[in-house]
């Protein structure tokens, strides 16, 4: 399979995915260390309301974003060059 790009540009491509995937694994590990935290926090002192369900909800959904982000909707190198490529086009022709 033919990508296009030549080998320097894969490599680029292939750091920027790495790059990407260590820093989702690091999110997802903050995530789950201080949520970890706030659920002891909420047993120790006295388990009413469950607050600890806002913080966990709402950077929950980030953490999905981030999920998605990485590893559905991969945007590659080539891509953002095309469509660079695109707009390039688009003003020269005056548009």
């Amino acid at each position: 399979m033919d990508t296009g790009m030549t080998e320097q540009e894969i490599l680029e491509e292939a750091k920027r995915r790495v790059k990407k995937k260590r820093e989702f694994l690091g999110h997802l590990g903050s995530y789950v260390a201080i949520n970890a935290v706030l659920i002891v926090i909420w047993a120790l002192s006295g388990q009413g309301y469950k607050w600890f369900l806002w913080p966990l909800g709402i950077w929950g959904v980030f953490v999905v974003w981030n999920f998605l982000d990485v590893y559905v909707f991969r945007t590659t190198f080539q891509s953002e060059k095309s469509a660079i490529q695109k707009e390039i086009d688009r003003i020269k022709r005056g548009g």
